[in-house]
């Protein structure tokens, strides 16, 4: 088998693949609008009650109409998952881990479809888009070569003894509920649910109700690639009626979620509690979110820094866990990379993303514009608004990139997680003066530093609170096996996605040992 290596992203500027990737976007403008059934216990199930998924950079498309489940189909749902977990981790883990290779191959055949699909329903530019295609790709290639690799692991690594043998298995645990995100609603889905299967467990999965239509068709590719349908059941419904029934159900094993602070600490505490006819503790594997900042050293390259920055900040309208959220300057050099960001800022063209020459697409829906917009009128009294501060035209929800200048470390603009572009810039004393307000946070996922001062780059991998530092870079954009993903305090259980001890959090391992 060849070595892991990462999916590359497309160049756009080779005519072959524009063209390519023009004929899958017009494809899928063909499919808009259709119905979805749900698909239970390989039983197809429509029900009265709809999800309707529309394109947020154009509210008046419908991408499509799905049905909802209830807390009666998600018992079915669970209850034909544990029935199928004795066959499903029964199957080797080379034919577990050749499902993925086969479904990362089909999605690699079709990577423009998919991207497209990113498009029309998660509101991403093309280069967005191609980047979380390839990360799905990534997950399943990696996390294939990481379960055959721990199986080798479990006789190689124990310490030998004369006249016995020893050896770990690394076992699945049973069913778990996935929760997947819609910021990420193919990669992030793709890495929780495969991971789950390769490992041998069974799983449910509730996709976002606001991009259920990505997540029919992955999952319709996973079972296309082998994966029976009984192992893997897609419940789409609300988080309230689906979520918490599922996690809290008795037959849950694990809940592997990725999403906001406040949803995923209630579910960690529903996953705590033991309920009647429950015969184990459950796992929680969460990533809660963050309020990410980067730190501008006065000796830095100030153009690097800025550009970092505003990438970091504007990526997918600040739509990432990871995105930077939080610019903590050196006084030195504040004005300089204040008044560049606020430049580079106001030169990002935000528009329908179908639109080649776009940079920046809409946030997901009218709540997300209704709040975002509310933090940006909190902004106007905690700060000074330098770029943006404004709604976008379009008949999608669109705003422009916000930078906010001198925040106050305390204020909402700086503690809370606003998950859309805005920007808030405070100023340092120094270096360890920004360390502290970097670390004075709730949060600890991302973070970046720029500078040329090595002793500062010590400091701050022993200081710098976060499960991710990137230095001199910006602090988004995680590769699978590069960059393994997890975050600090209340950003979750710094699982390490994409990372070599990932499956372990869905295995349990079983020592056995016989005297010869």
């Amino acid at each position: 088998m060849m070595p892991y290596r990462p999916e590359p992203f497309t160049d756009f500027g080779n005519e072959s693949e524009e063209s390519r990737f023009k004929q899958a976007l017009a494809q899928v403008r063909t499919q808009l609008g259709r119905e979805y059934p749900l698909f239970i216990a390989n039983k197809t199930v429509d029900t009265k009650r709809r999800i309707l998924s529309v394109n947020p950079s154009n509210f008046n498309q419908v991408v499509g109409s799905v049905s909802l489940a209830d807390a009666v189909l998600a018992e079915q749902a669970i209850q034909t998952a544990y029935s199928a977990y004795a066959t499903w981790s029964g199957v080797s883990l080379e034919s577990r881990a050749d499902c993925l290779f086969r479904a990362a191959a089909e999605l690699r055949r079709r990577k423009h479809e998919f991207s497209a699909w990113l498009m029309v329903e998660a509101g991403k530019v093309r280069a967005e888009a191609d980047g979380e295609t390839a990360e799905a790709i990534d997950f399943m290639e990696y996390y294939g070569r990481q379960m055959l690799q721990l199986a080798q692991r479990g006789e190689r690594e124990l310490i030998g003894m004369d006249g016995e043998r020893n050896r770990l298995d690394y076992l699945g645990l049973g069913v778990g509920i996935i929760i997947a995100p819609w910021n990420f609603p193919l990669a992030i889905l793709a890495g929780m649910t495969t991971a789950a299967l390769v490992a041998g467990n069974t799983v449910v999965v509730k996709p976002s109700s606001l991009t259920p239509v990505i997540a029919i068709k992955f999952v319709e590719l996973l079972r296309n690639a082998g994966i029976p349908a009984e192992a893997v059941q897609l419940l789409p419904g609300s988080g309230k009626e689906i979520g918490q029934y599922l996690t809290a159900h008795p037959l849950t094993r694990f809940i592997s979620f990725t999403g906001s602070k406040d949803v995923g600490l209630h579910l960690h505490e529903l996953s705590s509690r033991q309920v009647p006819g429950q015969r184990w503790l459950k796992r929680f594997v969460g990533e809660l979110g963050g309020k990410d900042a980067i730190i501008v050293d006065r000796d830095a390259d100030l153009e690097q820094a800025a550009q970092g920055i505003v990438a970091s900040a504007f990526g997918y309208s600040g739509q990432k866990c990871s995105a930077c959220s939080r610019a903590i300057v050196h006084r030195d050099a504040y004005d300089a990379v204040l008044k560049r960001c606020s430049e580079l800022a106001e030169q990002l063209m935000v528009e329908d993303v179908q639109d080649p020459s776009c940079d920046m697409g809409p946030v997901i829906n009218q709540s997300a514009y209704e709040s975002i917009l509310g933090y940006i009128h909190i902004a106007k009294s905690e700060g000074r608004i330098t770029a943006g501060g404004s709604a976008a035209r379009g008949d999608g929800w669109f705003i422009r990139p916000t930078v906010v200048a001198d925040a106050d470390p305390g204020s909402r603009i700086m503690q809370e997680e606003i998950f859309g572009p805005v920007l808030a810039f405070t100023k340092a004393d120094d270096f360890e003066d920004a360390l502290r307000i970097a670390n004075f946070s709730d949060y600890g996922l991302t973070g970046s530093v720029y500078t040329r001062n090595r002793k500062n780059i010590e400091r701050a991998r022993d200081s710098f609170a976060v499960g991710n530092l990137y230095i001199n870079r910006k602090c988004t954009g995680a590769i699978v096996g590069v960059h393994p993903f997890g975050g600090f305090n209340l950003s979750g259980t710094d699982s390490k996605a994409g990372g070599p001890d990932y499956l372990q959090l869905f295995t349990q391992p079983k020592l056995t040992s016989e005297r010869l």
